[in-house]
């Protein structure tokens, strides 16, 4: 059963054009109009690609540094031993371990945004999968967080960046900043995430590759946007 929607939600519905695809700016002016959440809300993203995701060279994931950051701070947790745990310290990781940190994480702590790992720590960060896979929190070399070059990593989950991953559907979702961020920095971060997706159009994609764009707020309703202009 479709869960009803609010009576705010039905009133930021009506500004929405339902039959308009909006430019980029346009979009993003609507979205932070409408948004009627009691906190800075996150605008997110939302893409819909033609893709056969059954298809391994038709799955996308990575990840991007936003050019204007996420509006959220991040706790940063690192699997590192001697000279790179240092270097993850350096350069700003909340918490750095090896083992006593599998251990902390077996317990139950699960206070951290994002997971850092060196490859030699793999094998002890392999146990916590069934921890850390489901919350998304598993370190991966596909978005940079299975990597020697622990400083950069840390400095860039600390600078905004954000992951993407194609689900069953072909979707994509990726937050693009907070409804507070100033018109020109959501555009600025929605235009790299756009540019980024572009880009990796697997070769084997026939006709149109994106589908569908959209930009909202926590809460609020979808703004389409006209992807010709993008």
């Amino acid at each position: 059963m479709a869960k009803k929607k609010s009576k705010k939600y039905l009133e930021a519905a009506k500004k929405v054009e339902a039959d308009k695809a909006y430019t980029a700016n346009e979009a993003v002016a609507l979205v932070k109009e409408i948004d009627f959440a009691n906190f800075d809300a996150t605008v997110e993203v939302a893409f819909n690609l033609n893709l056969d995701t059954k298809q391994v060279d038709q799955q996308l994931r990575g990840a991007l540094v936003l050019p204007n950051g996420t509006g959220k701070e991040q706790t940063v947790v690192v699997f590192a031993k001697g000279p790179k745990a240092q270097e993850a310290k350096d350069a700003g990781a909340d918490v750095v371990g090896d083992d006593d940190l599998v251990a902390r994480i077996q317990d139950g702590w699960l206070d951290f945004d994002v997971a850092i790992a060196t490859p030699d720590m793999m094998a002890q960060v392999g146990r916590l999968g069934r921890v850390l896979g489901p919350k998304g929190l598993m370190p991966n070399p596909k978005t940079g967080t299975v990597t020697m070059d622990v400083a950069k990593a840390v400095s860039d989950a600390k600078s905004g960046q954000v992951t993407y991953r194609t689900d069953r559907d072909g979707n994509v979702h990726v937050p693009v900043g907070k409804v507070s961020f100033d018109e020109a920095a959501l555009v600025g971060n929605f235009q790299a995430i756009y540019d980024t997706i572009a880009k990796l159009r697997p070769a084997a994609v026939k006709g149109t590759y994106i589908k569908h764009v959209s930009l909202a707020s926590t809460f609020g309703p979808s703004v389409t946007l006209d992807t010709n202009s993008l």
